[in-house]
């Protein structure tokens, strides 16, 4: 029997109207999604801060189960949910796996989660037990973007849950099922108690609506960095703690002793997987002034070998971009860089919204492609001559998210990374990692740092309270 079902989709109690699930790669409906308005958001709210308090109180293996059987059921679904999040979100079956994986895995650890030590016990002055204790935060808001929809959904959603909060979920309407309706299947099959997941496909204003919400104190944001701008200052004007993670231009730096051979494949994967439409996509190519003229050359010529199209009929490396604004945005930024003198090495081109990766070689600070987040197969290419300039390139620019290094000297390579500031490093590695073990996040224009994967969550989805205990009542001097 399938997981998802169309039929189920249009919601009877959400009043924002109806928006039409495409197919990026066709153009073709696969589906019709009901949006939430400002008022649904509220509504929800409410309900899952109801339905949290008796949540919170259910024993850590209750709340643990939920989430194994969730990680359970992504697995048993993943060719049903596969086909989904390839054709929805334009991915290559291989990066749909891929986020399935993830996803159950972020459910398992977010399992372990329950069990975890709640807190410590303190010394004290006094003749009194003081020890603290992290608490659920109540009602938790995420808010999700259609590149990774399920990641980047699963990976705030399963720890909230876990930790015995309430989730409110907008995902982005574009991979509503994907980002948003899959998880509310999965979860209701895996047991989850009525009210405590809502999941509200909807734009801007029910984005506004969870921020300002005072029924959600905590915000979960993926995006990019405009947006992520506005969502922290709403956020901080109704003292919400706020977690964002957002864009970037990571650098990817190519030391003169780096294997030419095997750093090719990595430079292209950092790039060009999925479509550049990543976070953490090598939107900077570092390269040693004696290699650059080479690798330009084979970057290009690896480029130039990768089949674009339709992922869900057609075995291809690159599908689709999300939608035309996208497009738009990507062969904009790539003109106006050839406008200003950088050369087009490979690709440029795109039919429909099926972009050719793109190679750009000559590029400098005033490259538009090279200075500002593409998200799109673009890869800037510039030289340098010392690991002092290497440094001072990477480090240059309000980014600071992921970085990858490559050099046969390890030491090197990490002495490199202490010198730029960033929240990932990858040493002989491209930029673009994620395992839900691992602590994730940017700082500067990336975001608020670390906060999702691991312990850090935390940190993320509950607080901290101190209590103390005595025997009798405290006497004072009045």
């Amino acid at each position: 029997m399938p997981l998802l079902d169309p039929e189920n989709w249009q919601s009877p109690s959400l009043s924002g109207g109806e928006y039409a699930v495409t197919e990026p790669a066709t153009g073709d409906p696969l589906g019709t999604v009901t949006l939430a308005s400002a008022e649904d958001v509220s509504a929800a709210a409410g309900a899952a801060r109801a339905a949290q308090a008796e949540w919170a109180r259910a024993p850590h293996f209750v709340r643990a189960a939920v989430l194994r059987r969730a990680g359970d059921l992504f697995t048993q679904h993943a060719d049903e949910l596969r086909d989904w999040i390839v054709r929805e979100s334009g991915s290559i079956p291989g990066k749909a796996d891929f986020e399935l994986h993830v996803a159950a895995q972020e459910c398992y650890e977010a399992a372990a989660l329950a069990s975890r030590p709640a807190g410590q016990v303190l010394p004290s002055e006094a003749a009194r037990l003081s020890y603290t204790r992290r608490v659920p935060v109540g009602v938790v808001g995420v808010i999700s973007p259609f590149n990774a929809p399920l990641i980047l959904s699963i990976r705030s959603v399963a720890p909230a849950l876990a930790l015995g909060n309430g989730v409110v979920l907008k995902p982005d309407p574009r991979t509503a099922v994907c980002g948003g309706l899959a998880l509310a299947a999965v979860f209701a099959e895996a047991g989850l108690p009525q009210g405590l997941l809502h999941v509200l496909p909807g734009g801007p204003e029910a984005g506004q609506a969870l921020v300002a919400d005072p029924q959600v104190p905590v915000i979960s944001f993926t995006g990019s960095t405009a947006a992520g701008r506005a969502v922290g200052e709403a956020a901080g004007r109704h003292l919400k703690r706020v977690h964002l993670e957002l864009g970037g231009n990571s650098a990817l730096i190519v030391l003169e002793d780096a294997d030419i051979d095997a750093v090719i494949s990595t430079a292209a994967w950092g790039s060009f997987f999925h479509q550049g439409q990543i976070c953490m996509t090598t939107g900077r190519h570092l390269v040693h002034a004696s290699l650059y003229e080479e690798y330009i050359e084979r970057l290009a010529a690896k480029a130039d070998s990768l089949a674009v199209g339709d992922p869900h009929r057609e075995q291809v490396h690159l599908g689709p971009i999300i939608d035309d604004a996208q497009l738009a945005k990507i062969h904009g930024l790539v003109e106006s860089s050839t406008a200003r003198g950088a050369k087009l090495a490979a690709g440029g081109t795109h039919d429909r919204l099926f972009y050719r990766p793109t190679v750009l070689a000559g590029v400098d600070d005033s490259t538009p492609a090279y200075a500002e987040e593409v998200f799109g197969p673009v890869a800037p290419v510039r030289s340098f001559s010392t690991v002092d300039e290497a440094a001072a390139l990477a480090s240059d620019g309000p980014y600071g998210l992921s970085l990858g290094i490559v050099t046969r000297d390890t030491a090197r390579g990490l002495d490199l990374a202490e010198r730029v500031p960033t929240g990932i490093v990858h040493i002989n590695d491209q930029t673009v990692n994620d395992e839900a073990v691992a602590p994730f996040g940017g700082i500067a224009a990336s975001g608020t740092g670390a906060r999702f994967g691991g312990e850090a969550n935390l940190e993320a989805f509950t607080d901290l309270r101190w209590t103390t205990v005595r025997g009798d009542v405290a006497g004072y001097p009045f």
